[in-house]
């Protein structure tokens, strides 16, 4: 009879016990999506020594040497990503290498890519299909007037998201 009650009471209790999950979802390949807001440094104007512009992660734009800073109405932005994973998905971002920027009248700048945000390594918090959002920034290196005449310049970067 005894045998009988604890086995009940054991039953009982595996049944008023709440759902155990012993394994997390299994791994989402990491999805990016390259939105409509692309790495921009807007107008500008340099002399004789040349400079750089700068677009932090945060989206400000500074300038280095005689470069001046315009507003003449051309947007300057981040690179904005949208990466779509399971939360708590570690991501770290790669820089590919410096870029070469041809120029529509001649002369080419060099583009390096700057830091993110959030800063690289982040883990992302948002359930699928609900994105994190991923800003990058970049700083041109611009020589005299000479050798990059004003001008558009245009190209393409390489970044690498490694999921951990």
């Amino acid at each position: 009879m005894r045998t009988k009650a604890i086995t009940l009471l054991i039953l009982l209790l595996l049944t008023l016990s709440s759902l155990v999950k012993a394994q997390e979802p299994p791994p989402r390949p990491v999805v990016i999506n390259v939105t409509a807001q692309t790495l921009s440094f807007g107008a500008f104007a340099h002399g004789t020594v040349g400079g750089t512009v700068s677009i932090s992660s945060g989206g400000i734009r500074s300038s280095t040497g005689d470069i001046i800073l315009l507003s003449l109405g051309y947007p300057y932005s981040t690179t904005l990503y949208e990466v779509i994973a399971n939360p708590g998905t570690i991501i770290t971002i790669m820089n590919g290498p410096n870029v070469t920027l041809p120029g529509s009248n001649g002369g080419s700048i060099t583009l390096t890519i700057g830091a993110s945000d959030p800063v690289s390594p982040f883990v992302t918090s948002t359930p699928p299909p609900l994105p994190t959002y991923l800003n990058v920034g970049g700083t041109i290196s611009i020589g005299n007037t000479a050798a990059n005449p004003p001008g558009d310049y245009s190209g393409t970067y390489d970044i690498t998201f490694v999921q951990q």
